[in-house]
């Protein structure tokens, strides 16, 4: 009797831990509430369960979280230490706050054929973010023109608005990796500008950034990339940007006093 009253006992005890129907306990249900799935942890390493014996298995590190300040870019360092010291003894400054900088860049697409394809936006907005690193600003009509079947309102174009530390990675990677990547490069125009030291570049496809892929797009799309200085003349804001890395077409006859 007393076997059959400890055996009772344990079937008991079995049968609360599981609840009805093979269901896992209050106890159970609670613990899995407070770690609810797809909350990440701190742990540097995850791992999974194996198919048998209950081994665990590491898949991969994860990366370490980022801790301060983000570094200077490299241009804005050498910005400050070099080529505004230059600025001012080419121009004659009278104070170093006088020499012109940076103030922005304006990364812009225009796409005429967002209004017949809808899949046109997405592709754009997906190549601009990849090469800036920013959200982009989907651009709309102010008015409506009936020889070009636009509406008010309609999306025509999408654009980016760098300042500060992107803006000196996106011209750093602009100047040295980019530019120098187009077919037959031979240099920019130095002409560009607009009266006021702002200088606006034409690009006729988005390879040449290394973010792209040529197997993930849809079609070749260009861009246009205006530079804002705080030039007051074109001369100053030519000077920058030769002095920032732009690589600047030479004319025949300064290249062949130059060999």
């Amino acid at each position: 009797m007393a076997d059959r009253k400890a055996g009772g006992a344990k079937g008991g005890t079995a049968k609360g831990s599981q609840g009805k129907k093979g269901q896992p306990s209050k106890g159970s249900k609670a613990s899995a509430k407070a770690q609810p799935r797809g909350v990440p942890t701190l742990s540097s390493s995850r791992s999974t369960r194996g198919t048998g014996g209950g081994q665990r298995r590491v898949v991969r590190d994860l990366p370490p979280l980022p801790q301060g300040p983000r570094e200077t870019p490299r241009l804005r360092v050498r910005f400050d230490d070099e080529i505004k010291p230059q600025l001012v003894k080419d121009f004659s400054y009278q104070s170093i706050m006088q020499a012109p900088s940076l103030n922005k860049v304006v990364v812009n697409i225009g796409l005429g054929e967002a209004l017949t394809n809808a899949n046109a936006m997405q592709s754009a907005v997906a190549d601009l973010e990849a090469i800036t690193g920013q959200k982009v600003v989907i651009t709309v009509a102010k008015k409506s023109i009936s020889q070009f079947r636009l509406r008010k309102g309609q999306q025509i174009g999408c654009m980016v608005t760098l300042r500060g530390a992107r803006m000196y990675d996106f011209v750093d990677k602009l100047f040295n990796v980019a530019l120098p990547r187009v077919r037959d490069f031979t240099g920019v125009s130095p002409d560009s500008f607009d009266g006021r030291g702002n200088y606006t570049l034409g690009l006729r496809e988005q390879l040449i950034f290394p973010e792209i892929q040529y197997d993930e797009i849809d079609r070749l799309r260009g861009m246009e990339v205006v530079i804002v200085t705080t030039a007051n003349t074109d001369a100053e804001g030519r000077r920058l940007l030769e002095l920032l890395g732009m690589p600047f077409r030479k004319d025949q006859a300064v290249a062949r006093v130059s060999r």
